[in-house]
């Protein structure tokens, strides 16, 4: 996202911002995983689990207010 935010124009930033949230998508699935695995306690993954979609919301949220398609 900060790259994205350096750059000259909103696309690019936008797309940096698609970028970051695949990935928290991809470190949900790690969770999943880690968790399924014993490495990671239910606890743990349950407040992880609510912080990364809180991100995730915060993320989403600010590519619709650029209104860029």
């Amino acid at each position: 996202m900060a790259e994205g935010a350096g750059r000259n124009s909103p696309k690019d930033f936008n797309n940096f911002l698609g970028i970051a949230l695949g990935s928290s998508f991809e470190l949900d699935t790690q969770l999943v995983i880690s968790t399924r695995l014993s490495f990671v306690q239910k606890e743990d993954y349950q407040r992880l689990e609510k912080e990364l979609e809180h991100v995730q919301n915060m993320i989403a949220k600010l590519k619709k207010s650029l209104n860029l398609h």
